[in-house]
């Protein structure tokens, strides 16, 4: 009996702890449970994080864009405003006359127009097509509905003459195909505009009329000022840029906030600063006669070459800083090396340096050249007629006639051009990437 306890008590406690260790140990599927559980708990947390930046960025960044995007080809007025016509209208071929059905489905919806107050704004946008159209679709608008000498409502088959007799355009061609080509709530009308093109009586795409064809050579002017003033900020940023990271880090962060010192004053300041410097009695004009170097004041404002001065001036500090930080991180044992091998000084450092800062060189070309194509301020002060670009016309567009329509064409081009600039940059980014 001793002997058989002593045994069993000998047993019992090696099968407790072996049974132990088996419940202790988790099956492989609870791990996995618990590992994809706490993955998802750090998701949820990271994207509880980001949620408000995301929001933010959603509400005043993708939003506005996606509004833009839509009003560029949105085309509501005469869609909204005259559904009858246009639906009259629909199989007409636009090169015989109208259907009289059309002629009484006009003075419907100018009717209800007027009564909506929404005669305004249709008439403001067949304006835009048809030079002369306002004051024929408000003057129809304020006679309706048309009656006889009696008082009485005219009957539908006597509308079309009335029409005609109250204003002889409504027998001609044009306004109708207006109100036809614009049937559908989206059309292309403002983005050809953009692009100095149209539609012509059935709907094909052809060149608009010269004296109207502008915003070609807009884009072209934009896009040459934007590149020269980002060469010239190129240009003096990298000299620069590199005697700054040649100093000592104590000498180099007091001279940066030279440079930043820019960013801490408006802009606007800084354009009237340049007009008081740049006019014929100015600082600048004043020291080039005393030097002998002028006998007369030199024209410096209100054209390109203020033009030029005021954002170099201004867009400098950008081309400078990522300039300064690749060249920062550029060993300097790298040009010693080249020179002791036999390579000229000037060809080390052609050669040795300066590809090694393409990186610093492409983001602040990029930088600066997108920043110049969206200017207005500077041009519409230091600049003449010759000098606007883009942004003005899209600040006209908003504030001077209200046609939103025209702006947001204008805007979405040029933000398809920063895409389209920023895309190639990439490309070569990563090319360059490749090859080092």
């Amino acid at each position: 009996m001793n002997t058989l306890a002593t045994g069993t008590s000998a047993v019992m406690p090696s099968v407790t702890e072996s049974d132990r260790i088996v419940h202790a140990e988790p099956a492989p599927q609870q791990l996995k449970r618990d590992l994809r559980a706490a993955e998802t708990r750090k998701r949820l947390a990271a994207l509880l994080l980001i949620a408000p930046l995301a929001i933010f960025l959603l509400l005043t960044f993708v939003a506005p864009i996606a509004m833009l995007l839509v009003r560029a080809v949105e085309n509501p007025e005469i869609a909204s405003t005259l559904p009858h016509t246009v639906a009259a209208l629909s199989k007409w071929d636009r090169k015989s006359a109208p259907p009289e059905q059309a002629y009484v489905a006009l003075t419907q919806d100018l009717l209800k127009a007027r009564q909506d107050s929404t005669a305004g704004p249709l008439a403001r946008r067949i304006n835009t097509e048809l030079s002369g159209a306002r004051s024929l679709v408000m003057g129809t608008a304020r006679v309706l509905p048309l009656r006889d000498a009696d008082g009485k409502e005219l009957p539908a088959a006597q509308i079309k003459d009335a029409l005609i007799a109250l204003n002889p355009q409504w027998g001609q061609l044009d306004c109708w195909q207006v109100i036809a080509r614009n049937g559908s709530i989206y059309s292309p009308y403002y983005l050809l505009a953009s692009l100095d093109m149209k539609q012509d009586a059935v709907g094909s795409i052809i060149q608009a009329d010269p004296d109207a064809s502008i915003y070609r050579a807009i884009f072209g002017r934009t896009l040459w000022m934007s590149a020269v003033v980002t060469l010239f900020t190129l240009l003096l940023a990298y000299p620069l840029a590199y005697w700054l990271s040649t100093m000592s880090e104590r000498r180099a962060n007091l001279l940066m906030i030279l440079v930043l010192i820019p960013f801490w004053t408006s802009i606007l300041v800084r354009v009237a600063a340049w007009i008081v410097l740049l006019q014929s009695e100015g600082l600048v004009n004043s020291a080039l006669m005393l030097s002998g170097l002028t006998k007369a004041p030199l024209e410096l404002v209100f054209n390109r070459v203020g033009v030029y001065i005021s954002m170099t001036h201004i867009l400098l500090p950008f081309m400078i800083l990522p300039l300064y930080s690749v060249m920062k991180s550029v060993p300097p044992t790298y040009l010693k090396a080249a020179v002791s091998l036999g390579s000229h000084p000037f060809a080390a450092f052609w050669r040795v340096y300066v590809p090694q800062t393409y990186p610093g060189i492409g983001a602040g070309v990029l930088l600066v050249f997108i920043m110049a194509g969206g200017y207005y301020i500077t041009p519409a002060l230091l600049g003449g007629p010759n000098e606007q670009m883009v942004s003005y016309f899209i600040a006209y567009f908003i504030n001077t006639t209200i046609n939103w329509g025209m702006a947001c064409a204008l805007g979405a081009l040029l933000l398809t051009g920063t895409l389209i600039l920023y895309t190639v940059y990439r490309r070569f980014a990563k090319i360059d990437v490749g090859i080092a």
